[in-house]
């Protein structure tokens, strides 16, 4: 059993599916937590959701495409907390636009949000990073197999990546950071995908079905833990063997 008693998770795009999930297995498991989310009313719902003490959960808005949103929601938490201990920059944007006519305001919003927001809650975390701190970055198998229609989730999300191992190289040995991909997840992100190439795409997934949100948020744990104390700049794929299809 992961015990995190005594340990603070920041998370962004704490308010959707797997957000949320990843939320109730870190406050199940004893974690304090700093949560921040664009949409207000879905975070406001969180605090009946994870039915924490008032002392364990810090909920803010926060727009991840803004630096200041960030070095607000770690000013926070570190005044409510006194420190950080795991992020998990989890923020996503999904949209579907074909690559001739994907506009530059699409471009650059997708990428502001998959990938220049993981940089701006990294950095702004880590004055605030306690020892043995680690950081989980969510990517995606779009990262690996690239997505049509999706260019731009595909190349944040393989930004993400590179991210990451750069980010184990440079904060080690006192942070581990690693990532992980999921696959087709049953959130609603994922619907529009599902419903243009659902039956292809669980075809090709060995274990023939969605992955639950929770089993995302099992392998963020995983390896936020001491049970992955020698295990940085790794990717964990979460896809129901989707990546060896």
């Amino acid at each position: 059993m992961i015990s995190f008693e005594g340990r603070v998770l920041l998370m962004s795009g704490a308010a959707g599916g797997i957000g949320l999930a990843t939320a109730r297995v870190f406050a199940g498991a004893g974690a304090s937590l700093a949560l921040g989310d664009l949409d207000e009313r879905r975070l406001a719902e969180m605090t009946a959701a994870l039915n924490l003490p008032a002392d364990r959960l810090l909920l803010a808005r926060h727009d991840v495409t803004d630096p200041e949103s960030s070095r607000d929601l770690v000013r926070q938490a570190q005044e409510k907390f006194g420190g950080i201990d795991i992020v998990v920059p989890n923020a996503g944007f999904y949209p579907t636009d074909p690559f001739e006519s994907m506009s530059v305001t699409s471009w650059s919003r997708t990428l502001a949000v998959n990938l220049d927001g993981v940089f701006h809650l990294c950095q702004a975390a880590l004055p605030a990073l306690r020892p043995d701190a680690a950081l989980v970055l969510v990517a995606s198998m779009a990262a690996h197999y690239g997505s049509p229609a999706h260019a731009h989730y595909a190349a944040a999300k393989g930004g993400v990546l590179s991210l990451a191992k750069s980010l184990a190289k440079e904060l080690a040995p006192g942070v581990r950071v690693n990532a992980v991909s999921p696959g087709l997840i049953d959130t609603p992100m994922v619907q529009p995908l599902m419903q243009a190439r659902g039956p292809e795409l669980l075809n090709a997934t060995p274990l023939r079905r969605l992955g639950a949100p929770e089993e995302v948020a099992n392998c963020i744990a995983f390896l936020a833990s001491p049970l992955s104390s020698y295990v940085t700049g790794a990717t964990l794929h979460v896809n129901g063997g989707l990546y060896i299809a």
